[in-house]
Order: structure tokens, then C-alpha cells, then sequence
């Protein structure tokens, strides 16, 4: 990969995926409340393993994916991870086999906006890259701060998936 950071924005940076973050992925979501809308994702090894290699593939596939962020001057701690990435989640409704949007920042950095500037600088970059298209994304149903984003950033609720285990998802696109 790099040596620096893909994108840069007032107070972050935004990594493409490197096998050095794996510790620092696994302490991100090392408190119960940052699990609670995140579906199957622990903070385990192997959970963040899978995930660290799957956003490392999409941006081999696909050229695009999902970034770790860490706050510029700091001591490079993994502060959050958002991108845009190529997903097959396997249920239809319009979320297999398309570029997905997704943002995760960790529980001391809430209402400070970072998810915002992040996202808005990973879809300005994607659109320039690879051109204004649809994006769709999902939501556990409750997670207010994630869809008063979602509505920031241009996406609009289409429709529900009720997983197998666990709560309802929205779904939410930015045609």
C-alpha cells in the first residue's frame, strides 16, 4: 500500500487499509456501546481481521473502499474507519453487488462531526474517481445519529430488511 495518507481534510487523515491496523480496529470498537448498531462486528482478532482483509480486497477489486481515519498531528490512533465499498450482503433490495457507504467513529469521538467530514470527503473523492453514482447503505433502525448523516450526505430511505437475528435495517441510497 502507501506510505501516506489517500485523503486529507481539516483534522483528519484517511488510510487505505494496512495489515499494521489490525490492534488498533480491535481497541475502535473495544466498548460495548460501539457494537450495539454494528451488527456481527466484535471487538475480536478475527472479527477485525475479516474485516481489515475484506476492505483491503475491495479496494484491490473495486479500486475504492473503506479508510481508517486518524486525526492529523496525533499520535496515530485509529479514531474511526469510513468509506465506500463494494458489498454483496446477500439479501437483494437493492444492497448486493454495489458500492455501499459506511462509517464507524469511535464512542470518545462522537457529536464532534468527524463521521460527517470523513464521509463527505470519501464521496467527493469517489465521485471525481469513479464518477456520480448510486450508493447505498444501511442503518440499524434506532441509530439516529447515523440517519441524520445519512440525510446530510444526500441519502434517502428506500426500504427495510429484518435480518434473520437481530434488529431491522433501513436502507438508504444516494441515487
Amino acid at each position: 500500500m502507501t506510505n501516506e495518507p489517500l485523503l486529507e481534510t481539516e483534522r483528519l487523515e484517511l488510510w487505505l487499509p494496512q495489515a499494521s491496523d489490525l490492534d488498533g480496529l480491535v481497541a475502535l470498537l473495544d466498548d460495548e456501546s460501539m457494537t450495539r448498531f454494528l451488527g456481527p462486528a466484535r471487538a475480536s482478532h478475527a472479527s477485525q481481521f475479516e474485516r481489515l482483509c475484506r476492505n483491503a480486497g475491495t479496494w484491490a477489486l473495486h479500486g475504492y473502499g473503506t479508510c481508517a481515519l486518524r486525526l492529523k498531528g496525533g499520535d496515530g490512533t485509529i479514531v474511526g474507519t469510513c468509506g465506500v465499498f463494494h458489498s454483496w450482503r446477500g439479501f437483494g433490495n437493492g444492497m448486493d453487488d454495489v458500492p455501499e457507504a459506511g462509517w464507524i467513529v469511535g464512542h470518545r469521538h462522537w457529536g464532534k462531526g468527524i463521521a460527517g467530514e470523513a464521509m463527505t470527503a470519501m464521496l467527493d473523492w469517489f465521485d471525481r474517481e469513479h464518477g456520480r453514482q448510486r450508493i447505498a447503505c444501511m442503518i440499524t433502525e434506532g441509530n439516529v445519529a447515523s440517519e441524520r448523516l445519512a440525510a446530510r450526505l444526500g441519502f434517502v430511505a428506500y426500504d427495510r430488511h429484518q435480518p434473520d437475528e437481530g434488529e431491522p435495517l433501513v436502507l438508504y441510497e444516494r441515487p
